[in-house]
């Protein structure tokens, strides 16, 4: 009893050492751009390099392993959205280079837990979205209590346009971030329609896996640099986004 105590205190403790992390989204169809995308993105501070699904949809295991080969230090998140044949897809991305991979809350049981099985004998991680879920934090605890390492809480492209052209108000991650964060203890990333002010804000929700889109449309003029050059302009995102320092998971 007095041991399980002394690990709970622990992980409280790294709970509350979190430093933000930024990871660019390589939703792109060309693995060339991909590359000349990704370069510039390291160069400027990036952490964390992203196939986004359009580049696996585009370039399959390729993209992965041509994106692995580029920068092999780097951390490398397949979006590959498992949905089932989960074990056999993290195997296949981890072997072509992945460090994480991405495996959906709506997916069976069955399959999530198959992806955290591959993930621990490919020695991987497992990132959990709960996109398309009626109840969102629900769905981050159920991710959690399978043995996923990361929340991606994700309010989806077509989710949030066909609301909006309901009539009703467009959805937001920051919606209900703070909520999802409280929820558990692993830490959360959100992902959906998000401005870059809104990213870069998601590590004072407690949320420090802050993920940028590519292509990158850099229109917040706090962000602009005077010559308008991009890769300097992402250079100040990354800094910001950085001088969080440690982040508090939970309040």
């Amino acid at each position: 009893m007095k041991q399980m105590l002394v690990l709970e205190q622990l992980w409280v403790l790294i709970r509350f050492i979190l430093k933000p992390i930024v990871q660019i989204s390589l939703d792109l169809t060309n693995i060339d751009e991909a590359l000349e995308t990704a370069a510039m993105a390291i160069r400027a501070g990036v952490d964390w390099l992203e196939a986004g699904t359009p580049l696996i949809l585009a370039e399959g295991l390729y993209g992965v392993k041509k994106l692995h080969e580029a920068f092999p230090e780097i951390p490398l998140v397949a979006d590959l959205k498992t949905m089932d044949g989960g074990y056999l897809e993290a195997e296949m991305m981890a072997k072509s280079g992945a460090t994480h991979v991405v495996v959906m809350a709506r997916a069976h049981i069955e399959t999530i837990k198959c992806v955290v099985k591959a993930g621990l004998d490919f020695g991987i991680k497992i990132m959990g979205d709960n996109l398309g879920c009626t109840n969102k934090i629900e769905a981050a605890k159920w991710l959690e209590e399978l043995g996923c390492d990361y929340v991606i809480h994700h309010i989806g492209y077509d989710e949030r346009r066909g609301i909006a052209a309901a009539g009703k108000r467009m959805p937001s991650p920051l919606d209900q971030l703070k909520e999802v964060v409280k929820a558990v203890k692993i830490p959360v990333q959100a992902v959906g329609g998000l401005t870059l002010e809104q990213a870069i804000l998601c590590p004072s929700y407690g949320a420090p896996l802050v993920v940028l889109g590519a292509p990158l449309t850099i229109d917040a003029d706090a962000f602009k640099t005077a010559d308008g050059n991009l890769e300097a302009s992402l250079r100040l995102i990354c800094n910001k986004i950085h001088s969080y320092g440690e982040v508090t998971a939970h309040s």
